[in-house]
């Protein structure tokens, strides 16, 4: 498995620390809102590569923090009149449901900030002992002179960045370039009590903190989007190294931008959506599979008739999975010589998957693969196959899918009429047929639209679906 290591600028076979373990720090969202559709970018990719990463074996502790206490956070808790708890809460809740629609498996630990405090003071306090933090009226900075170092993953010198520094810089640092360990409080701003203030600790510090505390001094991968590289999580490995005086990641991981019609997402230009605005036109799993239809580190391109487009993608996938379960439900028997011969033949989707993600985790090569087989499935599984050619054929597929974390068929809760039932009604519709009562098996037919289900008449009997 080779992926591409922001840190060094090339492709590197993937070691791990500990033989079988990976160790995995992700940074979250702030949550002051509903996550955006470029937060779902790398919810789903650094999902998928923990799921490749553990269907080859290895035991993967995943840790993607929530950033709880911020500007707008308290922004936003003033505008509402209420506690930043209740803001953050909120939003963390309504995180975790657009995860789940996404198909993003549950992190080991979410840790948050404002749960984190003990280590923060902790770790800023070493930083100062070892003379790499100083602090002024009640501000901590982190001195980023004394950290030789200082640039490594974002390959800016440090010397040009000051040359090029606007001069609203604050007055208390030493340098321009120093940045926030640790800041005094507001008035009506939610604080914490410190060596050196009431106040609450500075951006950089909290992954830092998180990723000690729940992976070790040294982890094996951190992953974000592009965005952080700088400042983010250069001034994470800043701290971490000095603090604890070793290697912070060996594996540094980084997703591109998503446009909107071809421009960068912002605000100001009003293409900015959330997520939930997204999924009320268009579904979780198109959005995800649209998201790994392109390689994690390439910008892509978010529009409508792409998202279109991406759907008709699922749709096909989907459909070829719906017509193995439905030949599988009718077929009866053991494979024959040629079946096994073809069962055989389908593990090539398998290799052809597997080559892709380890190479950089190629996801839209990868879902190639699972087209492949889905056109396989069509044409080599007919009404004739044997109940064991068919599963086995299903089965893979299947397989293949739950590795990106796609889902090839809709989950529907239909409360409104039993499957049992469904499955009464379409056989007494055949009677009705069979008897020349054709009014009743419309009736019926109109009685299973009407509670949201809609019945094909094949070839091979009759298929039924949710709407």
């Amino acid at each position: 498995m080779r992926l591409y290591n922001t840190l060094t600028r090339k492709k590197e076979e993937f070691v791990p620390l500990e033989e079988g373990k990976v160790k995995m720090y992700v940074c979250g969202p702030t949550v002051y809102d509903y996550i955006h559709i470029g937060n779902a970018r790398p919810y789903v990719i650094f999902d998928t590569i923990r799921r490749y990463m553990e269907y080859k074996g290895y035991e993967v502790n995943y840790v993607q923090n929530f950033t709880d206490v911020d500007d707008k956070i308290i922004k936003k808790a003033i505008a509402e009149g209420v506690d930043s708890k209740v803001i953050s809460e909120r939003f963390i809740e309504e995180a975790k449901k657009d995860a789940e629609g996404l198909n993003v498996e549950p992190a080991t630990k979410n840790p948050k900030v404002t749960e984190e405090m003990d280590g923060i003071i902790e770790m800023i306090s070493t930083l100062i002992d070892k003379g790499y933090a100083y602090e002024v009226d009640g501000s901590v900075f982190f001195d980023t002179k004394s950290f030789a170092d200082y640039g490594k993953l974002s390959g800016k010198n440090i010397d040009e960045l000051e040359a090029g520094a606007r001069i609203a810089v604050d007055e208390n640092k030493k340098n321009p370039m120093d940045f926030v360990l640790w800041k005094p409080k507001k008035e009506g701003e939610p604080y914490w009590e410190s060596p050196w203030s009431q106040g609450r600790p500075g951006w950089h510090i909290e992954c830092s903190v998180m990723a000690k505390k729940y992976l070790g001094d040294t982890i094996d991968i951190h992953a974000g989007g592009e965005d952080l590289i700088f400042p983010h999580h250069e001034n994470e490995i800043a701290q971490s190294e000095a603090a604890n005086g070793k290697p912070f990641a060996k594996y540094w991981l980084h997703n591109g931008f998503i446009n909107v019609d071809n421009k960068k997402m912002s605000k100001s230009l009003g293409n900015f959506f959330t997520l939930r605005e997204i999924v009320e036109h268009i579904p979780y799993d198109v959005v995800r599979f649209f998201i790994l239809s392109g390689h994690y580190r390439s910008p892509i391109n978010f529009s409508r008739e792409l998202m279109e487009s991406a759907g008709a993608g699922l749709d096909r996938i989907k459909n070829a999975y719906k017509s193995l379960l439905f030949k599988e439900s009718k077929a009866e028997g053991d494979m024959t010589e040629d079946e096994k011969r073809l069962a055989d033949e389908a593990d090539k989707f398998r290799i052809q998957l597997e080559k892709a993600m380890d190479d950089d985790f190629n996801t839209a090569d990868a879902v190639t693969a699972i087209f492949e087989i889905a056109k396989f499935a069509n044409v080599n599984v007919t009404e004739n196959s044997s109940k064991e050619f068919v599963t086995a054929i299903r089965e893979k597929m299947l397989m293949l899918c739950n590795i990106l974390g796609i889902k090839p068929y809709d989950e529907v809760k239909n409360d409104s009429i039993s499957e049992q039932e469904i499955e009464r009604l379409i056989a007494e519709r055949a009677e009705a047929k069979k008897a020349k009562n054709f009014a009743r098996a419309d009736e019926i037919r109109e009685e299973l639209s009407e509670k949201g289900v809609v019945i094909e008449d094949t070839r091979a009997g009759v298929r039924w679906s949710y709407k």
